[in-house]
């Protein structure tokens, strides 16, 4: 675990690593590549969008003609083609608007859904110290804020602002059509516009970037107080905690007034180019109706096109608010995705040598003076059972760790024999003392470890880790909902399920960390049972959270301040008389003690 930071991204007292921030060239650069295998479909929505703007636009002249006609006196009856018109262009723009936004949407949502897969992706290949170096908080802000951020942008931002944007475009062309003066009129709006969107886009970037980190540090916090909160008051830090808390919330809420008062700046300055704009286009159509230059229906209609601009305008550079925050949410989840290579989690080495796992002088580090392995080397022979001991902080887990390929060593290799993976194909899978139930049917969650896993395959491998029996008693079977609001399995029969998910994938080794820590006495010797059928014919690696399963093992290796210390058997080890044989007296006088 990583020590808790005491205070807030950015601050000299901030001691978590962040997940990286990718700059604005390469957040444009990962868009474009999501986008290119539907560059088909984003053409076709543009160009219909194109098309409903254009037809939209009719409706101004067509009610500057029917002013000129009331206006000159005509019969009522000449009212009759503009009314049908103005009937047939709200038809067809509405039909083709819905066409265009509906490509748009399904465009958005395909990029989002690609980027989505590629965060996961990355994330869980990125190393475990990692991640503990960033904290959960900073984790969980992106795949969860960040990501809703830019999928509320996707769904409703993006659509708008493609039609504002063509909106805008076509409807300025327009207006240069009917007398190019009433263009010019209404450009003197745009100074206005453009100085507020430089104004707030220049404090936005910032703003809602450091408001991400901000959140994302308050839910750290909350996150480490709340896991936490046994030793929390064990220790009587509750108001070192609070205040911890309170401060990063303090900071937050301070970013998100900042915000507040950015955008209330933003409408102001808006309403002002509003103004000025329509005050030009109405001077200008004055003086050329009055010199004869145009009629009053075109004055009009230029009239009725820039008080139209109204909602497309401020539709775009509100939008401004949404886009930078999906913006600084977009560039925190393509930095997880751009990632380094080299930082993301590796596949072992394969070699053709006979072991099938040698560790040579590995050395790891999770930060500068936290050194917890030393230059470790061990092999583990095809088949054979090896047993970690050690005290607490040795680096038992750190090692298991390795050898699974969860994380990569800081020095040093760690190889593993060629040999045909099993039916899922991992060729080491690693079961931990911390199993998660996933939401779903008890036979979705074991096929989790192999997709196409058949009943029998499931009841064969819930049999082998003598599970069947419970199983088989849940009120519905292998269709039981088990996980978050579903029937709960205690502890003891969470494992036996990972043990399962062990056998169905069936690698040539596995590694367990305190597998069985989980089991309470009572279970203990069942759940001992469960892995040694779960590891039979493999070769494993086996952190003992009991001498008995070093016992058991082919061969035990101890483990002190990241060094090995001994290797051997459980009776060569007890007569050397040795750190292992002071473990063992240790052990089995505790469990000899109640008898006395």
């Amino acid at each position: 675990m990583t020590s808790t930071p005491s205070g807030i991204p950015g601050t000299a007292d901030d001691s978590a690593e962040l997940l990286p921030i990718a700059s604005g060239a390469r957040t444009r650069a990962a868009l474009r590549t999501l986008i290119r295998p539907d560059r088909g479909r984003a053409l076709l929505g543009l160009g219909v969008l194109v098309g409903a703007t254009a037809v939209g636009l009719l409706v101004q002249p067509l009610l500057g003609r029917i002013v000129d006609i009331v206006a000159d006196g005509r019969p009522a009856d000449a009212l009759t083609l503009p009314v049908v018109l103005l009937l047939v262009v709200a038809v067809v723009q509405g039909v083709t608007t819905t066409l265009g936004l509906t490509q748009v949407a399904r465009l958005g949502e395909t990029v989002l859904a690609r980027l989505r897969e590629q965060f996961v992706e990355r994330a869980l290949q990125l190393p475990a110290d990692r991640l503990e170096r960033a904290g959960a908080g900073d984790l969980t802000a992106r795949v969860t804020g960040d990501v809703a951020r830019v999928a509320e942008a996707v769904r409703s931002a993006l659509p708008e602002m493609a039609r504002s944007v063509l909106a805008i475009v076509l409807t300025l062309g327009a207006m240069a059509l009917l007398d190019v003066r009433f263009l010019l009129a209404a450009l003197l709006a745009v100074p206005v516009q453009a100085l507020t969107a430089r104004w707030y886009v220049r404090r936005a970037v910032t703003v809602y970037a450091d408001q991400r980190v901000a959140n994302g540090a308050q839910q750290q916090q909350l996150l480490e107080t709340i896991g936490g909160a046994v030793t929390v008051r064990g220790h009587r830090l509750e108001e070192q905690h609070t205040e911890k808390s309170a401060r990063r919330s303090r900071k937050a809420v301070e970013l998100t007034m900042r915000s507040v008062h950015l955008v209330l700046g933003f409408y102001a300055r808006l309403h002002i180019a509003e103004y000025i704009g329509l005050a030009a286009v109405l001077v200008t159509g004055f003086f050329l109706v009055r010199d004869g230059s145009v009629s009053i229906g075109t004055a009009t209609a230029a009239a009725l096109y820039f008080h139209s601009l109204f909602g497309p305008v401020n539709a775009a550079l509100v939008l401004l608010d949404d886009a930078q925050s999906a913006a600084a949410g977009l560039a925190r989840l393509v930095g997880v995705t751009e990632i380094e290579e080299s930082a993301v989690q590796l596949p072992h080495q394969r070699t053709e040598v006979e072991a099938a796992v040698t560790v040579d002088a590995v050395s790891h580090a999770y930060g500068p003076g936290r050194t917890v392995l030393h230059e470790v080397s061990l092999t583990l022979r095809a088949g054979e059972h090896v047993a970690l001991v050690g005290t607490s902080g040795a680096g038992k887990s750190t090692l298991a760790r390795l050898v699974a390929g969860v994380q990569q060593p800081t020095g040093g290799t760690v190889s593993v024999a060629q040999s045909a993976p099993g039916p899922a194909g991992p060729s080491v899978v690693l079961v931990t003392q911390e199993v998660h139930v996933f939401t779903g049917t008890l036979a979705e969650d074991l096929r989790l470890a192999r997709p196409d896993a058949s009943d029998a395959d499931l009841r064969t491998a819930l049999a082998t880790v003598h599970a069947l029996e419970w199983a088989e008693a849940l009120p519905e079977g292998l269709a039981t909902v088990v996980g978050e609001g579903g029937h709960r399995l205690d502890p003891a029969r969470a494992q036996q399920l990972a043990l399962a998910r062990l056998v169905l994938a069936d690698p040539p080794v596995a590694v367990l960390d305190e597998a069985t820590a989980e089991a309470g006495s009572a279970g203990a010797r069942t759940l001992e049972r469960s892995a040694e059928a779960a590891l039979a014919g493999r070769t494993a690696l086996v952190v003992a959270h009991r001498l008995t399963q070093a016992v058991a093992a082919d061969r035990i290796v101890v483990l002190e301040a990241g060094r090995v210390v001994e290797s051997g058997t459980h009776d060569e080890l007890r007569t050397a008389d040795g750190p292992y044989a002071t473990l063992w007296r240790a052990w089995s006088g505790s469990r000899a003690a109640p008898h006395l």
